[in-house]
């Protein structure tokens, strides 16, 4: 190997470990720009850098460093992320050129509703998904007793944000949204997400120090690289004019 080559050895391998250190791993891609906001800041409160990067038509990307890679998909699912893109009645009802019968008319009725439902449900603060379901039994004029309707509904808080006290609400909201709904038919079951993975509770400086590792250590690489080359340069161009200057004897090379 020539003098040559083995200088360049060094600043390859140290460039090679700048390059994996500074790679990144997609977690979602093809999201709308508020899911990509809405993961960031959950990751970044996990202590966990990530970057979000416009795709044009195809939407959104969050992408993270490799080794974080598994924490950060545990911490979204645990926040049920990325959230679900509710139908809208608009879109259920969007005319096709088909004829639908009434049943299922009626089944596309109560499935918009129930996404109308559950999206409003979701924009509560501390609120991290949120179901509706409803059962609304169709009336028959052939019979005196009408069946009374009722909806259930889930939903999945953050550990410490007050919902349970948004239950009375949550409930007047469904009713006033359904005809022929009781208050009393109306159930709210609600439950608590997992603590963000490997986060301490108060621990704010946490992410503070992630970021400032995974932003400062490739720079003081990169510096360290280029301070400790004019050295190795001039080792090597001693070293090349002791080889050129010392006279070939044969006592010395036995």
């Amino acid at each position: 190997m020539s003098i040559s080559s083995r200088r360049s050895v060094p600043i390859m391998v140290a460039l090679a470990l700048l390059l994996a250190g500074c790679g990144h791993a997609d977690l979602y891609s093809k999201l709308t720009e508020a899911q990509a906001n809405d993961m960031i800041a959950v990751l970044q409160s996990a202590g966990i850098a990530a970057n979000k990067q416009d795709g044009g038509e195809t939407g959104w990307t969050v992408s993270a460093a490799p080794g974080d890679f598994s924490r950060a998909i545990g911490v979204l699912r645990s926040q049920g992320l990325p959230r679900e893109d509710f139908s809208s009645l608009g879109t259920v009802f969007k005319k096709e050129g088909f004829v639908s019968s009434p049943t299922e008319e009626r089944a596309r009725l109560n499935y918009g509703m129930s996404q109308e439902l559950a999206h409003t449900i979701s924009d509560i603060d501390g609120v991290v998904q949120a179901r509706v379901h409803l059962a609304l039994p169709q009336s028959d004029p052939m019979s005196d007793v009408k069946q009374p309707a009722s909806a259930s509904v889930f939903i999945k808080y953050r550990p410490g944000a007050n919902v349970d006290a948004q239950v009375g609400k949550v409930k007047a909201l469904v009713v006033n949204s359904i005809e022929g709904l009781k208050y009393d038919n109306v159930s709210v079951e609600t439950f608590p997400a997992e603590p963000l993975p490997g986060q301490a509770p108060g621990s704010s400086g946490q992410f503070v120090a992630a970021s400032l590792a995974y932003l400062v250590l490739p720079l003081l690489l990169i510096f360290g690289i280029v301070m400790s080359y004019p050295a190795l340069r001039r080792w090597q161009q001693r070293r090349q004019a002791l080889v050129k200057v010392e006279p070939y004897n044969p006592e010395t090379r036995a």
